[in-house]
């Protein structure tokens, strides 16, 4: 039998958007609980380094992270890590969260702050070589490919920058993008134009992984031409863009197409009381300051919920 939580909110993610909503939350005074899936820091704790982060020229992203959660620390965020989510009850009030692990956390507001994963290509071979040649985190595992040649699937920057950080050890990186021109910033294309190690492959996109023990071939589809090719590699990452985690919450708050939580620009979602942030929610931009941002302006309002809430029961 596991424990039973009572929080003013509950945080549902431990990356910038959730530690920042977390930080202002427990500013306002509100018992605060932040749960996560694994550690704290979210998607940037991967990032070898961070150049556009005000105040910070170049960081480290775990370093960066690591800042962020100090700051949790110090206005007493109660933090629960490695808590695996079993169900969530967005609709009662107060909202219900229950995890494998069996515990339970009771809140009058919740923030879903629970990111996005890296889209899958959805070709034959992706899966089987996953941990084998494919991979979707170069930081992770780019030091596996010393000497060797990897590709790349994508035109954005994190296509791009991933790319370029591969070069570090990989003899040779093909970028793979379905368009003739990269979306990446200006300054990071310029950078990878320059860069000797990187050959680009345009108006084309993968058809299959394959290999043996490890990734040794994709199939490459020229859409311009229609025109089959092999690209021999080692390993590939696909950098394509990304899907919401919300696995536990779909169907209990409007969502675009693509899963995308919507919501107002108080960030507040078409449920009273419940509020997403960062990466999991509808926004046209997606970086580590937007989604602090998100986190500030989600968490106040959170807490204006909680205050008329309060009112309303005295």
């Amino acid at each position: 039998m596991g424990n039973v939580y009572d929080f003013d909110a509950v945080i549902l993610g431990g990356g910038p958007a959730g530690l920042s909503a977390g930080i202002y939350m427990a500013r306002s005074n509100a018992k605060t609980a932040i749960i996560d899936i694994s550690m704290l820091g979210g998607q940037p704790s991967n990032y070898l380094e961070l150049e556009n982060y005000p105040g910070f020229p170049i960081i480290g992203g775990y370093d960066l992270m690591e800042k962020f959660e100090e700051h949790a620390d110090k206005f007493g965020v109660e933090k629960f890590p490695m808590q695996e989510i079993k169900s969530v009850d967005l609709l009662s009030n107060p909202k219900v969260i229950e995890t494998i692990e069996g515990d339970t956390f009771k809140a009058k507001t919740v923030i879903i702050a629970c990111g996005a994963q890296p889209k899958k290509l959805g070709v034959n071979g992706e899966e089987e070589f996953v941990g084998r040649g494919v991979s979707y985190c170069a930081v992770c595992d780019g030091a596996f490919y010393q000497d060797k040649t990897v590709a790349v699937v994508g035109g954005g920057n994190a296509a791009v920058e991933e790319g370029m950080y591969l070069t570090k050890f990989a003899k040779k990186v093909y970028l793979i993008h379905r368009r003739d021109e990269l979306r990446a910033d200006k300054i990071v294309q310029d950078r990878a134009f320059a860069n000797e190690k990187m050959e680009f492959v345009w108006n084309s996109v993968v058809k299959e992984v394959q290999g043996a023990d490890t990734v040794n071939n994709l199939v490459i589809e020229n859409v311009k031409t229609g025109e089959i090719s092999d690209l021999s590699v080692d390993g590939v990452f696909p950098y394509i863009g990304f899907s919401p985690n919300i696995t536990d919450i779909n169907g209990q708050v409007e969502q675009d197409p693509n899963g995308f939580i919507i919501t107002d620009e108080t960030m507040k979602t078409s449920v009273d009381g419940v509020y997403a942030i960062g990466d999991v929610r509808k926004t046209p931009l997606r970086q580590v300051i937007t989604a602090a941002a998100d986190g500030a302006i989600g968490a106040v309002y959170a807490g204006k919920y909680i205050e008329a809430l309060e009112k309303v029961t005295v």
